[in-house]
């Protein structure tokens, strides 16, 4: 009996689904199928990919030890190059090169001297043979605009090289 009543019952459910009249909701879709197309939306421009080329491959890697001494641009390097620790410092030599300026020259008795000021305001005159700078740099040169020096530097590797500088009159506008 329970199986009978179940099978009524379900039939009833079923019956009444079908039994409906859609007509609005036919009614409704054929109105939304009969308006016009709105229009798509273009598909957005893309920027073609560009490729990158790594220019540094052809550099020395960060990881790698630095270049031979012999492939650096410097000057003369060897055991023969090597401060003389021995000589007594000058005045100059208590200053790095970078906070030295070249403000002048002057000529007496044919020899020309380079007027160089330091951080403390202080004008000293130097010659060819005269140390400036905190790298044992020597004078080797002078002209009326700049004075040329080589400077005796560490190599990194227990040695010496010398490092070619020149220092300039800056002109004031």
């Amino acid at each position: 009996m329970k199986i009978l009543m179940s099978f009524v019952a379900v039939s009833l459910l079923l019956g009444g689904c079908g039994s409906s009249n859609h007509s609005d909701l036919n009614a409704y879709i054929d109105e939304v199928k009969s308006r016009p197309a709105k229009p798509i939306k273009p598909l957005p421009v893309f920027t073609p990919y560009e490729s990158f080329t790594y220019g540094a491959s052809v550099k020395r890697s960060p990881f790698d030890r630095p270049v031979d001494l012999i492939q650096r641009n410097y000057g003369r390097t060897g055991e023969d190059v090597k401060p003389d620790l021995s000589r007594k410092s000058e005045y100059l030599e208590d200053f790095d090169l970078g906070s030295l300026r070249m403000v002048g020259t002057i000529k007496k008795d044919n020899t020309l001297w380079a007027l160089i000021s330091d951080p403390t305001g202080t004008v000293t005159k130097v010659a060819v043979n005269n140390y400036i700078g905190k790298n044992h740099g020597k004078i080797v040169s002078a002209n009326n605009t700049q004075i040329e020096l080589l400077e005796i530097v560490s190599d990194g590797l227990s040695g010496w090289v010398e490092r070619p500088r020149v220092l300039a009159v800056i002109e004031k506008d």
